[in-house]
């Protein structure tokens, strides 16, 4: 069959763009790596990659308060963190006025007994330093592992309950780079840098307060430096913050089109296409590499200008008071101890402009996350869930259920103006087989997406056995079905967990025996390891033959009351075609069955055959009257099965 009238044909093919990819809008905008609220109107950055416009480009470091509700869980270890962090900020501060004893009176020859009293006060000081820093230390280190592992768990779960639409506008790389990147940020800041950050303030203010109490002239005009020292903390800290946002989101995009290309290698050297996509990643790469810069050299500026504004103020000082001691003013010990508090201050201002750097890209990290647990699925289960049938009958076997869809109309959002589906009405009697045929973007697997629920109808309803689905729990709704596509999914796992996946508490004997029924077990057990052998990511290892094999044995475990088939033995050769076909003919012994076929040994087998074109419902019927009707179906089947065209004109075998 040439090209053209495969296109034409039954088979939706690969190619189902309306109903599996909405549009080329969704596909311009997953490339993007947009989220469906912020693609319109995106500004492209400077590496040519599109930022979502509701995305701000530097946010306030308040934006940390969101982390709160996952450190009060373990706020004993927070307070305890907190006095570890007190105790070691006033152990360092106390060391300043055992210095000024030291210098005052331990080099006074009346006080000599004294000395050694001093020496070893501090002495205790700083083992009181030690043991404090070590319980700050392991205990923030603590917070920020678990607040982080709580975070991941949270936002990995909330994604999985996002709507399959939410997948096809946000790219899997850009989820996986807030899952890893930005936790890290987070980790960091919130086991190391709030800590460093919260000593410091203390410091600042401790250091301040013993510096007025040492010498209050020199404190006055150490405070009238101070200004000049937080003006470039102001000035800086804006661009530091927006240029950390720039990083991060070009680091997301690299991970997302390096995910891109490895999850599709054979298509890329299929297609000789590595120079290609070598140049466009190494294009990313110096975009992130170029922002990252920026946003260095802006840190950068802003810790120098920090570093020689404090210490050329405590030069400064150093300067006044040994004129002062000199005049007689003051002593060498308030000299020496004023010295050490501007030290203090000043080493305490560096370090959280240091540290307010890292507070901003961690506020930037938050922000990104919150984003994606604020994003609420566009499928929901109902605040009072409505029970449905069932799934398993007094035999132990599952019941079969009945499906209707009543006036069902549904438009993608991408295309309003065009209906995918349209004034449907259909009734699938329990147990019964019904073949779904029709050319691509008929509407055929969006059908199937609106059983499963992955999308509503604008109009109309889809009920299981009576009770619309919408007034039902999701979970509880697919836990009814089971779907082999036919482009199935395999995990990165054994043949075994891969079949298991469907009813995660079979037992080894049920494996193998759905292994066997799906004509899978001979190859299965040609494997190095059998049933153990690793698959592969997307089950790299095995044919598109045995991937199929594989999702069919998984639906036979499943055993589901409401069977759905999208070209399941699309890519079998004829000999295991008519082996899964005959294991196929017992799974849907007394369940419901919608097939999305073409081939006519899957189309004879069926009780009913529903014809759709553009969205509509053209036809219904068996496939011998539905052949002497003549119309779309006969075109399709003349096409489809050519050699066989006076056979199927008579209706033989029907």
């Amino acid at each position: 069959m040439s090209r053209s009238s495969a296109s034409t044909s039954i088979d939706d093919g690969a190619r189902r763009t309306p109903d599996t990819a909405p549009d080329a809008a969704l596909g311009t905008m997953a490339e993007k790596g947009a989220f469906a609220d912020g693609a319109a109107g995106a500004a492209p950055d400077n590496d040519g990659a599109a930022a979502p416009a509701g995305r701000a480009r530097g946010r306030d470091p308040r934006a940390l308060a969101d982390l709160l509700p996952y450190l009060r869980p373990y706020r004993g270890r927070a307070l305890g963190a907190l006095a570890a962090l007190t105790v070691a900020s006033g152990a360092v501060l106390a060391i300043g006025q055992a210095i000024r004893r030291v210098i005052d009176y331990g080099f006074d020859e009346s006080q000599r007994g004294l000395l050694d009293y001093y020496f070893a006060g501090m002495f205790g000081v700083i083992l009181l330093l030690a043991a404090a820093t070590f319980a700050r230390y392991y205990l923030v280190t603590w917070l920020g592992e678990r607040v982080v592992a709580d975070l991941r768990r949270a936002v990995y779960g909330h994604v999985l309950k996002l709507s399959p639409p939410f997948f096809e506008v946000t790219r899997p790389g850009e989820v996986l780079s807030r899952l890893t990147t930005d936790t890290e940020i987070i980790q960091t800041v919130v086991g190391s840098s709030a800590s460093v950050a919260l000593r410091n303030l203390l410091l600042l203010v401790g250091g301040a307060v013993l510096m007025v109490v040492t010498s209050p002239m020199a404190a006055l005009v150490m405070v009238a430096i101070v200004p000049f020292v937080v003006l470039p903390l102001v000035l800086f800290g804006r661009r530091v913050r927006g240029l950390s946002r720039q990083s991060q989101d070009r680091i997301a995009d690299i991970s997302a089109y390096a995910g891109e290309s490895f999850h599709a290698i054979q298509e890329v050297q299929a297609n000789a296409h590595e120079g290609i996509d070598r140049e466009r990643f190494a294009g990313r790469v110096e975009g992130a590499f170029a922002t990252g810069m920026k946003r260095v050299q802006a840190r950068a500026w802003l810790t120098a200008l920090v570093m020689l504004l404090a210490f050329g103020a405590v030069n400064a000082m150093m300067w006044l008071g040994s004129r002062a001691v000199l005049d007689g003013d003051v002593s060498a010990g308030q000299l020496t101890a004023f010295v050490f508090y501007a030290v203090v201050v000043s080493a305490a201002l560096a370090a959280l402009s240091e540290v307010w750097g890292d507070l901003q890209r961690a506020a930037g990290a938050v922000e990104r996350l919150m984003e994606l647990l604020r994003t609420e699925p566009e499928i929901a289960a109902p605040a009072d869930p409505v029970d449905l049938p069932g799934a398993v009958a007094d035999t132990g076997e599952p019941m079969a259920l009945g499906v209707t869809f009543q006036d069902v109309t549904f438009r993608y959002p991408t295309r309003p103006e065009l209906p995918a589906l349209e004034e449907i009405d259909l009734d699938i009697r329990p147990g019964e087989r019904v073949a779904l045929v029709g050319p691509s973007g008929a509407g055929k697997s969006t059908l199937f997406q609106l059983l499963l629920r992955f999308r509503d109808p604008d109009a109309g309803r889809v009920l299981l056995h009576g009770v619309d689905i919408a007034k039902a729990d999701p979970q509880a709704l697919r836990a009814r079905l089971g779907m082999v596509a036919q482009d199935p999914a395999i995990f990165a796992a054994s043949a075994r967990e891969n079949i298991r996946y469907g009813r995660p508490d079979a037992t080894d004997a049920e494996v193998e025996q759905a292994a066997e029924a799906a004509a899978a077990a001979d190859f299965i057990r040609d494997l190095p390891q059998g049933y153990e052998t690793f698959l592969g990511e997307r089950g790299v290892r095995l044919s598109g033959g045995q991937r199929q094999r594989i999702a069919i044995a998984r639906a036979i475990l499943r055993n589901p009351s409401v069977l759905l088939l999208d070209e399941a033995t699309s890519a079998l050769d004829s000999e295991s075609e008519r082996k899964v076909q005959a294991a196929m003919q017992g799974l849907m012994q007394g369940r419901t069955t919608l097939i999305i076929a073409h081939r006519l040994a899957t189309v004879l087998r069926c009780d009913r055959i529903v014809v759709l074109d553009r969205g509509r419902i053209v036809a219904v019927g068996p496939h011998h009257e539905l052949l002497q009707r003549g119309g779309l179906y006969a075109r399709l089947a003349e096409l489809q099965f050519a050699e066989g065209a006076a056979a199927l004109r008579s209706g033989t075998g029907g």
